[in-house]
């Protein structure tokens, strides 16, 4: 029986009536068909980008990292159907690092690491997400980076950009936009790429070169003088340096010490309620509290002498709910209200904004919290071990 295969868009009114014309149609076919290469900055978002994107027809398979899927389906893109390969990264996918010669502690002096060449690399444990990329690109047209809209997922998606240019250098390279993962965000970030900011990625590409320069070159220079000053207590130990971790580690102790050499006082204050129609109204007190008890006295029995008050003034103003803000401060609110570090509530954020926690600083005493954020990996674990000693 013959068979009729009409093919649409760079085939149009062609007409195949035999088998086998048809399948070196179909593969011709296929071949002119847009591929794109998409990579997100993590494997939860990667999946929730491609599943809004195919309205969850996207098909998985396993990529040479476990933790890093592959998502394939169809997309439009400007107008055009192509056929999509989305991927993740986890993190920065290029680390840092001193040439060989600078790498031995006693081959040069400290101050020569600010001058040593660096260069870029990829870490062990990220070379099996390097070679996804590598392999995937190479059957790919283009390449759109999904990393999280900020100078960290900026300079992550040049990273990307590296290794797939040198693999393929003629890719069609572009950036989706977007401040949430939902249905509506990506596929209106999917019909407006923009075009990689490389200022924005230089920009961590020297944050970083300082972070690293400064950090080995103090961290050298400390622990090899203090070792020589204190010979039995520092003799293996490390005493590292940090440009934030410095300035964080003064505001933790400058808050441990108020709150060891805090003093209860006793204090009063004055509370007015009025309940009409069953409408209650607290009324705030500009002075919030006084530690003078006949003071306060004074000013209570002032107002129970003649209890009608009088309503001078009402003021109205319009109240505006903004664009919810970084993720930052979403996590430091949620830390907060819930005065709690566990895995569950970063992992429920996480999941829900589809964006990485950076780190988080922080200091227990008692029932006291204190969250200072800051952009750096390792904070994290440092945080998540000091919570279960404490």
């Amino acid at each position: 029986m013959k068979q009729i295969l009409l093919l649409s868009n760079n085939l149009k009114n062609r007409i195949c009536l035999h088998n086998k014309p048809c399948f070196a149609l179909i593969k011709r076919y296929k071949s002119n068909i847009m591929k794109y290469l998409n990579v997100a900055e993590k494997n939860d978002a990667a999946k929730n980008i491609a599943l809004h994107l195919s309205r969850g027809t996207s098909r998985r398979r396993e990529g040479l990292s476990q933790y890093n899927k592959i998502y394939e389906f169809e997309a439009e893109v400007r107008g055009i159907k192509c056929q999509m390969v989305m991927t993740s990264v986890s993190g920065h996918l290029l680390a840092l690092e001193f040439v060989g010669a600078y790498k031995n502690w006693n081959s040069c002096n400290p101050l020569t690491l600010f001058d040593a060449p660096v260069f870029k690399y990829c870490p062990d444990n990220y070379e099996k997400i390097k070679k996804t990329l590598e392999r995937e690109v190479k059957t790919c047209h283009g390449l759109i980076i999904w990393t999280d809209c900020d100078r960290e997922g900026e300079n992550i998606g040049f990273e990307i950009i590296q290794v797939c240019t040198a693999v393929k250098s003629n890719l069609q390279i572009f950036r989706a936009k977007f401040s949430e993962i939902t249905a509506a965000s990506v596929k209106r970030a999917l019909q407006n790429l923009e075009t990689p900011n490389k200022n924005i990625s230089d920009a961590v590409d020297v944050r970083q070169e300082l972070d690293l320069r400064i950090g080995a070159a103090f961290t050298r220079f400390q622990t090899l003088r203090l070792q020589k000053v204190f010979p039995r207590k520092l003799a293996e130990s490390l005493v590292s340096y940090g440009s934030c971790q410095f300035p964080t580690l003064g505001f933790v102790v400058e808050r441990y010490r108020a709150v060891e050499n805090f003093i209860a006082e006793q204090f009063w204050k004055i509370r007015v309620n009025h309940t009409l129609n069953s409408l209650s109204v607290d009324f705030a007190w500009d002075r919030i509290r006084l530690f003078d008890r006949e003071a306060c006295q004074v000013l209570h029995d002032i107002c129970t002498e003649n209890p009608l008050a009088k309503v001078c003034e009402v003021k109205t103003k319009p109240k505006s709910k903004w664009r919810p803000l970084p993720l930052d401060t979403v996590v430091s609110s949620i830390i907060l209200l819930l005065a709690t570090l566990n895995d569950d509530t970063l992992n429920t954020v996480v999941k829900s904004h589809c964006f990485t926690i950076k780190s988080v600083y922080y200091y227990l005493s008692g029932n006291t919290y204190v969250f200072i954020l800051y952009m750096n990996m390792s904070c994290l674990e440092y945080a998540r071990h000091s919570l279960k000693r404490e």
